[in-house]
C-alpha cells in the first residue's frame, strides 16, 4: 500500500489570523503579528502531514484571486497539491486574538457554490490519485450534495485506500450511512449530532461512538474534547487520554493537527491506541505555535513521551491504567 497520505478539501480558506490590543464594537481595532495559511480541514492536515517528515497530497478547489493565493501559500511552505478550478473565489476566514484577556474571536466565511461539473471533475481527479490513505476533512461547499463523502468512502474502498472522515452535520451523517470509513474524528458536538441526543457525560459519549462502530459504519471513532481530553473507540476497545499541558498560544487547525498526528502513525503500522496518542500529542503542539497548525516535530516526539499508553484492556473495552 502507498504510503501517500492524500487529503481532500472541497472547501478550503485563506486563513488571517492577527492580534489587536482590545476588541471592541463600533471601533477601528488596529490589529499586528498578522500572518496568511492556507487552511481549511484537508489543507491543514497535509500540511502538519509534511510538516511532520510524512508524504502528503493536497487535493484542493480553487478558484479566483484568493485561489491563486492558497495554491502559491501551499507551494511555498513545499505541500504537494492538485487543484480542481473553479468559477468562485476561495473564502477568506479570519482569528482575531484580544490581547487585553486572550479570547479568541473566529469568523468563518461559507464559501463559494460550486457547481456539479466542478464536483464531479473532482471525484475523477481523485479517482487518478494512489493513495494508502485518503483523508475527507471540512465542510462541504453549497453546491455540493450531502452525500458526496459517501460516494467518495465506497469508491476508496473500491481502491483499497483507506478512508478517513473529518466534517459535520448532514454531510457526516451520510458519509458514515454507507459504512467503509476507517476512522472518523469528531468533537462532541458533531457526536451527538450522529447521535441525535446530547451527550453530557464520558459513558455516554462512550456508548454512542461504540454504536457508530458495532454498527459497521465506521471502524475507529475518535472524539477530540479540547481541554478535557480525547476518546478513541475501536473494534477491540476504548481509550481516553486526558489533555496534555501546554501553553495555548492559538486553536485553529487543532483537530487537524490530531488526525495528521494519528493517520501517519497508523500509516506506519502503529496500532490503534499507540497512533492516538500520536495524534493528541500532535494536537497539543499544534496549539503551543499561533496561527493555523505548525506542530514542530520535536514538540510532538517530546510530548508523545509523556503519555502513558496501557497494553491492556478491560473486558468491557474500557483502558486499564491510563
Amino acid at each position: 500500500m502507498s504510503a501517500l497520505i492524500a487529503t481532500l478539501t472541497m472547501n478550503p480558506t485563506i486563513d488571517v489570523a492577527a492580534q489587536a490590543q482590545r476588541v471592541r464594537p463600533t471601533h477601528k481595532l488596529r490589529t499586528f503579528a498578522e500572518r496568511q495559511d492556507p487552511g481549511g480541514g484537508g489543507v491543514n492536515v497535509a500540511s502538519v502531514v509534511h510538516a511532520l517528515g510524512g508524504r502528503s497530497l493536497a487535493l484542493i478547489m480553487a478558484g479566483g484571486a484568493s485561489g491563486r493565493l492558497l495554491e502559491e501559500l501551499l507551494d511555498d511552505a513545499g505541500v504537494a497539491r492538485r487543484t480542481v478550478a473553479i468559477a468562485g473565489r476561495t473564502r477568506t476566514s479570519h482569528t482575531v486574538v484580544d490581547a487585553s484577556n486572550g479570547y479568541e474571536y473566529r469568523f468563518i466565511a461559507q464559501g463559494p457554490t460550486v457547481t456539479e461539473s466542478e464536483w464531479t471533475a473532482m471525484l475523477d481527479t481523485i479517482g487518478g490519485v494512489e493513495a494508502g490513505w485518503l483523508i475527507a476533512s471540512g465542510s462541504l461547499p453549497p453546491g455540493v450534495p450531502e452525500d458526496f463523502y459517501a460516494r467518495l468512502a465506497a469508491a476508496a474502498g473500491h481502491r483499497g485506500s483507506r478512508f478517513v472522515l473529518d466534517t459535520s452535520g448532514p454531510a457526516l451523517r451520510a458519509g458514515l450511512a454507507g459504512g467503509g470509513v476507517e476512522l472518523v474524528k469528531s468533537s462532541l458536538t458533531e457526536l451527538e449530532s450522529v447521535a441525535g441526543r446530547k451527550l453530557a457525560d464520558e459513558a455516554a459519549q462512550q456508548a454512542a461512538a461504540t454504536h457508530i462502530v458495532r454498527s459497521g459504519r465506521a471502524r475507529m471513532v475518535a472524539l477530540t474534547l479540547g481541554e478535557k481530553g480525547a476518546l478513541l473507540v475501536w473494534e477491540e476497545g476504548a481509550l481516553r487520554l486526558p489533555a496534555l499541558d501546554v501553553v495555548v498560544n492559538g486553536t485553529v487547525g487543532a483537530g487537524d493537527s490530531f488526525l495528521a498526528g494519528m493517520v501517519m502513525a497508523l500509516a506506519e503500522g502503529r496500532e490503534p491506541a499507540d497512533a492516538f496518542a500520536w495524534g493528541v500529542a500532535a494536537g497539543a503542539a499544534a496549539v503551543t505555535v499561533p496561527g493555523t497548525a505548525h506542530p514542530e516535530r520535536n514538540t510532538v516526539e517530546r510530548l508523545r513521551g509523556l503519555i502513558l499508553v496501557p497494553h491492556s484492556l478491560s473486558a468491557n473495552g474500557t483502558a486499564l491504567n491510563v
